[in-house]
Order: C-alpha cells, then sequence, then structure tokens
C-alpha cells in the first residue's frame, strides 16, 4: 500500500523523537497557528519521579522553514531575553524541539484578571530594552534579517486587494489583483511609516529587530524568571529590520482584544520616555501609518484564512480591525489613504465576516 504524505510525516516524526529519547513520550495538541506549523507538548516521566516537559514544533519543510526561528531565537538569547531554547532539531524534516515555557501567556492571564498594566508595562519595557540594545550588537544575527521596506509593505497590503475587496465586491478573491492608485498610496506612506519624515531621519526611524507578531498571545511569563527574562517571546520566526514603531503598535492596536485607551497612551508614554531619542510626532505618525498597513493586511490575511485555508474562526474579530482602522486612518499623514478607502468601500461594504 503506497504510504501517504500524511503516513510519512507521522513516521518522520516518530524517527526525531525516538532519536532524541521522546519517542515513547505523551504527545498532545498545544497549539496551531495561522501558518502551517503547529506545536505538541511532549512529557516523560523521569527516573526520580519527576516529570519533564518539552515541546515539538512540527513544521512541514514545503511550507515552512525552521532556519529562521533558530536565527532569531538564538540572537534573542544572546541579548538575554527568554526566547525558547532549541534543544534538539532536524532542519531537513521541519522539527525542533523546544523548551517548554509553560501556560501562561499574557492573553490567558489577563482572562484570569491578573493585572494587565502590569503585564503590558512589562512588554513594553522589553521593547525598549531590545531598542537600546539591538543597534550595538547587530552584527548578530548573521546575515541580519531582511529589511522591512517599501517592497515588503506593498506586498503584505497587497492581501488586501487580493482577498478582502474582491469578496465583498462580489468577485472571486486570489493573487494578483491590481489598483496603481492602492499601491501609490502605501508607496507614498513609506516614508512616514519607516519615520523618514520633516527632515528627521533617527528616533522613531532607526531601524532595530521588528519581531511583527509581538502581541499578547505570543507572550509568556517564564516561572522563576525576574526582570526582563520573565517576558518569555514566541512567534518571532518572521523578524525583519524595520521601524522600532511596529512592535509597540502590533501589541497595542491588537487585532484580537480590546486594549483599553488609557492603557494604550500610558504605554506609548511609557516606550517614549525610556527611548529619549525618538520624536514623538514622528513616532506618532509612524506608528498611525504602520496600523493601518497592518490592519489592510490583517482584512486581507483573515479573509484568506476563510476563504482558501478553511478556518474562519478569525473573521470574528474583522469588526475590531475596522473599528481600529478608522481610528488610525483620523492622523492627518493618512488623509489621502483615508479618503481612498472612503470611496472604494463605503461604510456599508466594510462587512465584518467575508465568508
Amino acid at each position: 500500500m503506497t504510504k501517504t504524505a500524511s503516513d510519512q510525516r507521522d513516521e518522520a516524526r516518530a524517527t526525531f523523537l525516538t532519536a532524541h529519547g521522546w519517542g515513547s513520550a505523551k504527545r498532545w495538541l498545544l497549539a496551531a497557528d495561522a501558518s502551517f506549523r503547529h506545536y505538541d507538548r511532549l512529557e516523560k516521566s523521569l527516573p526520580d519521579g519527576r516529570t519533564e516537559r518539552v515541546v515539538l514544533m512540527d513544521a512541514p519543510p514545503q511550507s515552512e522553514d525552521i532556519r529562521p526561528f533558530l536565527s532569531i531565537a538564538q540572537h534573542l538569547l544572546d541579548l538575554g531575553y527568554s526566547a525558547p531554547k532549541p534543544l534538539a532539531q532536524d532542519r531537513a524534516q521541519g522539527f525542533l524541539l523546544l523548551e517548554d515555557f509553560g501556560d501562561q501567556t499574557f492573553s490567558k492571564l489577563i482572562a484570569e484578571n491578573h493585572d494587565e498594566t502590569a503585564l503590558y508595562a512589562l512588554a513594553t519595557d522589553l521593547l525598549a530594552d531590545l531598542h537600546r540594545t539591538f543597534p550595538a550588537k547587530k552584527e548578530t544575527p548573521n546575515p541580519l534579517p531582511a529589511a522591512y521596506d517599501g517592497k515588503a509593505f506593498l506586498a503584505e497590503a497587497q492581501l488586501f486587494l487580493d482577498w478582502y475587496v474582491p469578496v465583498v465586491e462580489g468577485r472571486a478573491p486570489g493573487p494578483g489583483q491590481t489598483d496603481p492608485q492602492f499601491e501609490a498610496l502605501i508607496l507614498a506612506l513609506v516614508p512616514v511609516m519607516q519615520g523618514r519624515t520633516g527632515g528627521r531621519t533617527g528616533g522613531a526611524g532607526a531601524e532595530s529587530l521588528v519581531l511583527r507578531d509581538f502581541h499578547v498571545d505570543n507572550l509568556m511569563i517564564v516561572p522563576e524568571r525576574t526582570g526582563l527574562q520573565a517576558c518569555g517571546l514566541l512567534d518571532f520566526q518572521d523578524a525583519l529590520m524595520g521601524p522600532r514603531s511596529y512592535d509597540l503598535m502590533s501589541l497595542l492596536r491588537d487585532a484580537r482584544r480590546d486594549v483599553p485607551e488609557d492603557l494604550q497612551q500610558a504605554m506609548k508614554d511609557r516606550y517614549l520616555a525610556a527611548c529619549p531619542g525618538i520624536h514623538r510626532e514622528t513616532f506618532e505618525a509612524s506608528y498611525a501609518a504602520l496600523a493601518v498597513q497592518r490592519g489592510l493586511k490583517i482584512l486581507g490575511i483573515f479573509t484568506r484564512l476563510s476563504r482558501r485555508d478553511s478556518k474562519h474562526g478569525y473573521l470574528r474579530h474583522i469588526e475590531r480591525v475596522w473599528r481600529l482602522l478608522e481610528e488610525d486612518l483620523c492622523h492627518p499623514a493618512l488623509s489621502d489613504m483615508r479618503h481612498y478607502l472612503d470611496l472604494r468601500l463605503p461604510g456599508e461594504k466594510r462587512i465584518t465576516s467575508p465568508i
């Protein structure tokens, strides 16, 4: 009987786990995300009666590349932050055994009424520290991640055109949709996103490591660690070199949960106080422009996950994404994009569940 791709994957996984002493361990799904990766928790008993746990990352190599994760994880570890330590790897097959940080994600702790402000403050302090530290050690990782530049910003925003807009307009979604006006507007915003406006090129525009999915679902409290090391970092394999304002925006303009307005402002003030070289007005413009670019990308991604991958759960967040977009579009730097969207997709077309 011919083995299916699933059978072959199961065999490769079993071989990897056995080779590293985890072949007979208990295994259960820990998390699956919007990519093709998924994570299992493994648990085995030790001779002294204790139990040991690790996390298995299963990243099919035809769809995912684990090398960026390994590179960025090592860089974060070298800088003294808490990234999951790789314990075993098979790069060709796309398997990793990782340090298990436990279950205390920021989102879970907030749902259990832990101190929300303290958690956001820890995340904000980590970003400020990373952005002060990284330029001094920019020789690692080697090579540096790619630049978060105009080409990357446009490619991401294109997902809005490819997936969300066609569904709203009753057309077939998919790659290759074109709109020269939209493309021109995104490219015109690149200097704003990069903090290169008004003759100011430093501060908000100074490049740093952008983790890109920096939000409460990807942050953890690591037991028995203190200070910034108490903040565990996940899902950073897509890191790029880009504007310092991006990750703070990702944290506070969260597509998956409402962050109180006063908390958002307090964390922006906290970050800027810790990074006094950043010009506030330039930072605010960069923050708003990046929030709009990210919001448009997310509308496309959530629609694609539903239409292409039958992952419909993300659609419940689209109403929030539009609300955040409409707030961020009020910044003066976004007036042309706001005008374009008002004409292309007026309020009645901003549907919240395009399936």
